[in-house]
């Protein structure tokens, strides 16, 4: 479970607002200057009274995602946050609500509902906003499924994955939303790497690599024309190391299957997914009991454990420090579809 809330009203603000990640707030009168001195505002120099800690990684890359967050509730008039219940929409939420307090999140927050998602992430997606008082709405797959407007995969690689795109391009176009939080990184994935932190998409919801913004000393244009829309990266930045930090500093509590668990689970292509009535397994797929955990979660179909013996966040943080892979790279089919694949799916509208 979590600690109380950092992000109260008796919290220690830092130079913008939020309250670190596990520090404390530098003397605002003074400058160090790293020789046991801090030049002061009159421009004499004094000598610091005990020891200034320097800010770690995390609470840097959080005052700039704080600062992200609060700049698109400035200058946009109906965002929303993608919220899976996974460990970087959970970090997002975290940063949101510390952009606001006191005062409640201003934006929903939406999760694209493949009806193919782990049971204890939506509990846990559930409890979460329920918690938190945040608007949760849900566009789900099966809807377009039934409506006819999407067709259904079938097959032993079949996947509803791909279908989130065309439910995520209509719940913008019916709520209306003109820039949408996502918790994509730069290290998952290569064609995540080519992001801008805002990143335009046109009339369709499509992203264009070619076509996108300067984003120079921190200044965002958030510009667009009617039916326009930008996509948000807080998290840019960050690699998997620095959410699992933040994750331990703020003593942020996961859906379990972050952790090792024993689950039965089979091989395909390297990659091992879990029994579930959502995956067909052919007769050369065996079952095997498996100590494993999820580094990333998304639709069942598509989506692989990892053998793992790292059950505390401290044992993943040593087990994550020490991995070649990132945790798309070791465990998702969908990005195998091709060596393009995700920039693909991201030029048709997707997360």
């Amino acid at each position: 479970m979590e600690t109380p809330d950092s992000s109260g009203p008796d919290a220690a603000p830092v130079a913008n607002g939020s309250t670190p990640a596990g520090g404390s707030t530098p003397d605002r009168g003074s400058t160090p200057d790293g020789d046991g001195s801090t030049s002061a505002g009159d421009g004499s120099r004094r000598p610091t009274t005990g020891l200034r800690r320097r800010r770690s990684q995390v609470e840097l890359l959080q005052d700039e995602s704080i600062h992200v967050i609060r700049e698109v509730a400035a200058e946009f008039e109906r965002p929303v946050l993608l919220f899976s219940g996974g460990k970087d929409s959970i970090v997002m939420l975290r940063l949101a609500v510390k952009a606001f307090a006191p005062a409640r999140v201003p934006f929903p927050v939406l999760h694209v509902d493949t009806g193919h998602n782990f049971g204890e992430v939506l509990a846990f997606r559930d409890r979460r906003v329920a918690e938190l008082g945040v608007e949760l709405l849900v566009a789900g797959v099966q809807e377009l499924i039934d409506a006819g407007l999407v067709a259904e995969e079938t097959g032993r690689w079949a996947s509803r994955n791909r279908l989130q795109t065309a439910a995520l391009l209509d719940a913008i176009t019916r709520y209306g939303f003109d820039a949408l939080f996502g918790g994509a990184r730069r290290d998952e994935e290569k064609s995540r790497a080519k992001e801008r932190v805002f990143s335009f998409r046109d009339e369709f919801g499509q992203w264009d690599p070619k076509n996108q913004r300067p984003e120079l000393w921190d200044l965002y244009n958030p510009r667009i024309r009617r039916g326009e829309h930008i996509r948000v990266f807080p998290l840019s930045n960050w690699t998997e190391l620095d959410v699992w930090h933040y994750i331990a500093a703020e003593h942020l509590e996961l859906p379990s299957i972050y952790y090792a668990h024993p689950r039965k689970v089979f091989s395909r292509d390297g990659i091992w997914l879990s029994d579930s009535p959502y995956v067909t397994r052919g007769e050369d797929e065996p079952l095997t009991e498996r100590t494993v955990r999820y580094r990333t979660v998304g639709d069942a179909t598509c989506t692989g454990a990892v053998l793992s013996h790292a059950a505390t966040v401290d044992e993943v943080i040593a087990e994550v420090a020490t991995t070649d892979l990132t945790e798309r790279g070791a465990t998702r089919a969908d990005d195998r579809a091709s060596e393009a694949a995700m920039e693909d799916r991201k030029k048709e509208g997707y997360f």
